[in-house]
């Protein structure tokens, strides 16, 4: 009976293989938003305000952010709670595939978080005289929130490594 309820939890990796194939429908849909905000913003290039190309520019970057943290979670998660990539020797391999174990791939999120986090801040000041102090103040907030966090937890983790 042991054996058995150990291999069924084993087996239960198996469960996590179609939520890493969702993100992978995630980030399809994140590449058609941002191709849709590429496409809309082309053919007013000539006329559009710099500060209104700046923050376009600055929500293409942070999804891109958010798009390599998908491929990141996707991947990594993949090969370390469910299986190992089977790659072939003559394909293009990721160099930091196999290498990420979850506690390096629970610092490099927080690290984007934050970066996600500082380019939607800088948006928001972009456009700071349109937005109530309150609302600013809140935004500051949550944000040195997710810096703290972030360099708590590499904090945390450097103590546990030595």
């Amino acid at each position: 009976m042991e054996r058995f309820i150990e291999n069924a939890m084993y087996a239960s990796r198996w469960l996590l293989a179609p939520i890493y194939f969702g993100l992978s429908l995630a980030l399809l849909a994140l590449a058609i938003k941002f191709f849709q905000e590429v496409f809309h913003v082309l053919p007013a290039i000539f006329s559009i305000k710099e500060a209104d190309l700046i923050l376009t520019l600055l929500s293409l970057i942070d999804m891109t952010l958010v798009g390599g943290l998908l491929v990141m979670v996707m991947i990594s998660g993949y090969e370390n709670f469910v299986s190992q990539l089977d790659i072939d020797e003559g394909k293009e391999k990721l160099n930091w595939l196999g290498k990420m174990d979850s506690g390096s791939l629970k610092m490099k999120v927080a690290a984007s978080i934050v970066a996600i986090s500082s380019i939607h801040l800088l948006k928001v000041f972009m456009d700071a005289q349109n937005i109530n102090d309150t609302k600013l103040m809140w935004y500051v907030i949550i944000h040195m929130t997710f810096v703290a966090s972030a360099f708590a937890m590499g904090y945390l983790d450097k103590l546990t490594k030595h």
